[in-house]
C-alpha cells in the first residue's frame, strides 16, 4: 500500500469516527436539553417519563441503545476495510429508526433528529462510496 492509499484510508476512517462523535454528542445533548422541559423532572421522580415506566431493563435498553454510536466511534478507527465498511453502512441503518423510539415531541426534538438522521445519512453515504483505491492494495 502507498502513502497515498495510506493517508486516504487514514482520512475515511477519521471521518466516520468523527461523524459517529457528532451523532453521539447530538443523542447527548438532546437529552440534556432536554432537562429543561417543564415537569420532566417530576416525570422522572416518578419513574415515568412520557408515559413510559422506567425500570431497569428500560434504562439497560437505553445504554445499549446509547452504547452503540460509542462503539462505532471506535470500531471506525480499528475495522479492516471491508468489514468497517459494512459495519457502517448496517449499524447506521439501524440506528435511523432506534432515533425515532422515543418521538420527536416538539421542535426541539425534531431539529436535533433532523441534525442526527442526516449525520447517520452521511455515514451511510461516505461508507458505502468507501473503495480500496487500487486492487492489488491490500488495507489492514
Amino acid at each position: 500500500m502507498n502513502t497515498d492509499d495510506k493517508l486516504a484510508s487514514t482520512d475515511r476512517r477519521a471521518v466516520l469516527s468523527t461523524l459517529w462523535i457528532f451523532v453521539l454528542l447530538n443523542i447527548v445533548f438532546r437529552d440534556i436539553h432536554e432537562m429543561f422541559r417543564p415537569g420532566l423532572l417530576a416525570e422522572m421522580m416518578a419513574s415515568n417519563v412520557n408515559g413510559v415506566q422506567i425500570t431497569d431493563e428500560v434504562m439497560l435498553l437505553g445504554g445499549v441503545m446509547l452504547e452503540i454510536p460509542i462503539a462505532m466511534v471506535l470500531l471506525s478507527r480499528l475495522l479492516a476495510h471491508r468489514v468497517n465498511r459494512w459495519t457502517n453502512v448496517i449499524v447506521g441503518v439501524v440506528t435511523v429508526p432506534i432515533l425515532f423510539t422515543d418521538g420527536p415531541k416538539d421542535l426541539d426534538d425534531m431539529w436535533f433528529l433532523t441534525i442526527e438522521v442526516v449525520a447517520l445519512a452521511l455515514i451511510i453515504w461516505y461508507a458505502w462510496r468507501w473503495r480500496v483505491m487500487h486492487s492489488s492494495a491490500r488495507e489492514v
